[in-house]
């Protein structure tokens, strides 16, 4: 007797840990980028310490909207560059980033991922 097991399905594309709306195929490699932005104030990637606020896409712009943990940070601009630097290795040549400073809402440590909070001690 010859029975087949099925074939594994692929598994669904993780939910991004943000915000997002755009085409399917772009998730992963986009959380995956923002993910290797690391802030240096605090030695975490910025998708764990939650100052990524959302990213959509359209058929021109790559638009992600970040915060910052203070008004006074002074690493804006390093971590600006960082994520439109990353963001360009991984999406089609034919988009646009647009990388948008956000103060609202205000940025909260309980926006910080559990693995974030493990690390800094909350």
């Amino acid at each position: 007797m010859n029975t087949r097991l099925p074939s594994p399905q692929p598994a669904p594309a993780a939910p991004a840990p943000f915000p997002y709306d755009g085409p399917p195929a772009l998730r992963a490699p986009i959380a995956a980028a923002l993910a290797r932005v690391v802030d240096p104030e605090v030695a975490l990637n910025i998708v764990d310490v939650g100052l990524v606020y959302g990213v959509a896409v359209d058929d021109e712009v790559v638009h992600v909207r970040l915060t910052m943990t203070s008004a006074t940070c002074p690493v804006i601009d390093l971590i600006l560059e960082d994520a439109e630097r990353e963001l360009d290795r991984v999406v089609p040549p034919a988009l646009r980033i647009c990388t948008e400073l956000v103060w609202t809402p205000p940025w909260t440590p309980e926006r910080m991922s559990g693995e974030a909070k493990r690390i800094m001690g909350w």
